[in-house]
């Protein structure tokens, strides 16, 4: 007669396998192997083990929910991200719970934790953690995927190569020609302004040799690159070409040019970075992320480990491309 107190514990020791594979073995899930369902199925019953109901709601019950946290749910870089995102999740037959934690850090936390319970597991979002932040505001034991956040903490991640976007524009336009280029940097802290702007400085050093550097630290909002322009003219500075570090400051700079009467490209030529939809329609120089294709990427990653894969603590590099229009064009004719 089989021991009528037996755990789940119990189950894998009998059997030789992990708890979880116990839970997805009784769950009928379809990643376990039937020589496995079997072993776990015949310890289960040698101990006369029986699955409590109400641990089992609790422990084993899916909700088949990703949890999304964005430091903004507003602008076209978020909303491609979550398009890509949200056809994943309609082909996997999962469904999205977003949360908004407004680039703060201690909202960060508060919006990961109101997630647990919730979801099966979480995709973050969150450059302006630094690796101590990130750790302790991700709720222990919820699988998660990060994306442009910090990567030196061991979990699985997707990294934008910004590096090389930026060299790929100040490049660009040193073969038009151009030396007085001005960076105009995404906020302090956050991760991805602060390679962005590394890799300005660096690539100034290697096609405008000479030329001393201007950094005009903006927010990645579209007011901000007006204000640069502003700034820059207040300062009376010398400038023949603008490298925003995303197209809402770039779309802002050509604003604030346009304001100020200065011809693009024939004075100023301009980039951004992303190549949100927008910046297609206006023209804009910029550095091709596909968006979209991460959101999808980042879902198909978590859901696969969900679904009984590995989830290896590897951060995935996403390649840029830099795409020339109008902004830098010698020419109306020049593509």
């Amino acid at each position: 007669m089989g021991q009528a107190s037996a755990t789940i514990r119990d189950v894998a020791r009998e059997a030789s396998v992990s708890v979880a594979s116990v839970s997805r073995a009784l769950n009928g899930h379809s990643s376990v192997h039937p020589e496995t369902r079997a072993r776990v199925v015949a310890a289960a019953e040698a101990l006369g083990y029986v699955p409590h109901a109400g641990a089992r709601s609790l422990s084993l019950a899916r909700s088949h929910a990703i949890g999304v946290i964005l430091p903004d749910l507003h602008g076209e870089f978020f909303s491609e991200i979550v398009r890509g995102m949200d056809r994943e999740v309609n082909a996997r037959g999962y469904h999205l719970l977003l949360s908004n934690m407004h680039a703060d850090a201690s909202l960060a936390a508060q919006a990961m934790r109101s997630m647990r319970g919730r979801v099966d597991g979480l995709i973050v979002m969150a450059p302006q953690l630094d690796a101590a932040g990130l750790d302790a505001a991700l709720p222990k034991g919820v699988p998660a995927v990060l994306v442009n956040s910090h990567d030196g903490i061991g979990r699985a991640s997707f990294r934008i190569d910004n590096g090389a976007g930026i060299i790929a524009s100040v490049a660009h336009l040193a073969a038009l020609g151009r030396r007085r280029i001005v960076h105009v940097a995404g906020p302090a802290g956050n991760i991805d302004a602060r390679e962005r702007s590394e890799a300005y400085y660096a690539a100034m050093a290697a096609h405008a040799p000479g030329i001393a550097p201007i950094v005009i630290e903006g927010d990645f909002h579209e007011q901000s690159g007006a204000d640069a322009v502003a700034m820059l003219r207040s300062m009376d500075a010398t400038f023949d070409a603008i490298v925003a570090a995303n197209d809402m400051m770039a779309l802002g700079v050509l604003r604030g040019l346009r304001e100020a009467g200065m011809d693009v490209p024939g004075t100023v030529a301009v980039t951004g970075f992303d190549d949100i939809p927008l910046a297609r329609y206006l023209g804009l120089t910029t550095v091709r992320v596909p968006l979209a294709e991460i959101g999808a990427r980042a879902v198909g990653r978590l859901v696969d480990a969900l679904e009984g894969g590995d989830l290896s603590p590897d951060t995935l590099t996403v390649a840029t491309e830099l795409v020339v229009r109008g902004t830098t064009a010698l020419s109306p004719g020049t593509p």
